[in-house]
């Protein structure tokens, strides 16, 4: 799929598979139907010439690796009714600007925005109740977070890396893991 530039899959379809388009590095367009409610594992991995992807509302999982790598992703767009994002699902999308999590999510996974570096705005789902390791490490541009009431944890390294300033941390948290926020050197309050 070296030179696929442009993708529209059928309507009816209700889940793209593993590895379907992984290192496709012309894809630039993918059109994904309403009936999708999964993307598979690394389904997307490493497509360097994606720019933007629109996940649909009926999508409630996207699994580990399937945005990884996709280094030129400035916009994803999570829809309400999602449920899961995978471990390492957007790793290394160092172009995208925003994170938007909606609040159908209720935990972020290990490392799942690790190396999103331009990423300088940050939305939590106001039902996450748990932040996993690594989940928003080296996101240099990132420099204000509030964590909602209903997070209960934040795992290790979680915001390392990381340009904040500033962090509200929620009034139910009651687990914080080493170094979540090791390095965050402009950290005042």
């Amino acid at each position: 799929c070296w030179e696929l530039a442009r993708v529209k899959l059928p309507s009816g379809l209700t889940a793209i598979e593993r590895n379907l388009f992984a290192s496709c590095n012309s894809l630039s367009e993918v059109a994904i139907p309403d009936s999708v409610t999964s993307i598979g594992y690394r389904a997307f991995a490493e497509c360097d010439s994606l720019t933007s992807i629109t996940i649909p509302a009926g999508v409630t999982t996207i699994d580990s690796l399937a945005f990884d790598g996709c280094s030129n992703l400035t916009s994803a767009a999570l829809p309400y009714g999602l449920i899961s994002i995978g471990d390492e699902a957007f790793r290394g999308c160092e172009n995208l600007t925003s994170i938007a999590i909606p609040d159908s999510v209720t935990s972020i996974g290990q490392s799942t925005f690790w190396g999103c570096e331009r990423a300088s705005s940050l939305t939590l789902s106001q039902n996450l109740t748990t932040i996993g390791h690594s989940a928003f490490s080296g996101c240099a541009s990132l420099t204000s977070v509030t964590i909602p009431d209903s997070v209960r944890s934040i795992d290790g390294n979680a915001f390392s890396g990381t340009g904040l300033t500033s962090v509200t941390i929620g009034n139910s948290v009651t687990s914080i893991g080493g170094y979540a926020f090791r390095g965050c050197s402009s950290l005042t309050s």
